[in-house]
């Protein structure tokens, strides 16, 4: 895999171990040094690359760009309580359970889960979001509202279904498996059922980052290896999207906007 990198002069040291932290990962990047890099530069640039600047490691493309800001989810998490958060109540996160999200995304979800106790393990498999996951993780130990439970959260590179493959040999139990698929959309023969309106910038970035047809899945596979491990599997939904893998779950809770379906394995 090949991937661009724009980066202003002086950040030709960052590249470089940017550079080899992607090599281990078998990603090849290819760096070009830019003066300036402003929206208009990216509007006239509309390719995908990654942005090495002041604001840390970002994804462009089509004139937008974008990273996991989890700096940008402390007013969120200030105003966050076991009591108000719904997700709290669906993976029980006042007992301060060991969670693995196995579908980390931008780790936003998690990053809320570990401030308010849960011991996650974020596991993804594509090496660029993986990279960005990483340079967001970095900045937060330094950020003095986030570096105190970041120890909570660990990056797994690794593709969820072989990982918890592996749990399942090695007969590891977890408290929580947390899913969150990112095209929850699709019916179970993959077909759209509907045309979604415009998503967020940050999600137009990642559907041209993890192709629907490529590196992204329903998570339905999932579903069946995370009740071999967990004592409950939580599945993030928009309110009226199909169950994953047509299995109705235990329990739901509903927001207006999504809903979390709860399994309980037997036994």
């Amino acid at each position: 895999m090949q991937m661009g990198c724009w980066y202003p002069a002086e950040y030709e040291q960052p590249f470089q171990q940017l550079q080899t932290r992607l090599a281990a990962l078998n990603v090849q990047l290819n760096g070009q040094v830019v003066e300036k890099i402003n929206a208009r530069f990216l509007r006239l640039n509309p390719d995908m690359a990654l942005v090495l600047d002041e604001d840390g490691l970002s994804l462009a493309a089509n004139g937008m760009k974008m990273q996991p800001d989890w700096r940008g989810e402390i007013a969120r998490l200030k105003r966050a309580s076991l009591k108000s958060e719904m997700i709290a109540r669906a993976c029980q996160l006042g007992e301060k359970p060991t969670l693995i999200d196995a579908t980390a995304g931008l780790g936003h979800d998690s990053l809320l889960m570990a401030y308010l106790g849960a011991d996650v393990r974020l596991v993804e498999r594509h090496p660029i979001l993986f990279v960005l996951l990483e340079y967001s993780k970095a900045s937060a130990e330094h950020d003095p509202f986030l570096q105190s439970f970041m120890q909570r959260i660990t990056l797994i590179y690794a593709d969820s279904n072989t990982y918890l493959q592996q749990l399942v040999q090695q007969g590891e139990q977890v408290d929580v498996v947390y899913l969150d698929p990112m095209f929850p959309q699709r019916d179970q023969n993959q077909q759209a059922a509907k045309k979604q309106a415009q998503v967020k910038k940050q999600m137009q970035l990642l559907h041209m980052l993890l192709p629907e047809d490529g590196e992204m899945d329903l998570g339905d596979q999932l579903l069946h290896l995370a009740t071999q491990i967990a004592k409950r599997v939580i599945v993030k939904r928009p309110r009226h999207a199909v169950y994953l893998a047509d299995q109705a779950p235990d329990h739901q809770w509903l927001g207006d906007a999504c809903r979390f379906d709860a399994y309980f394995p037997k036994g």
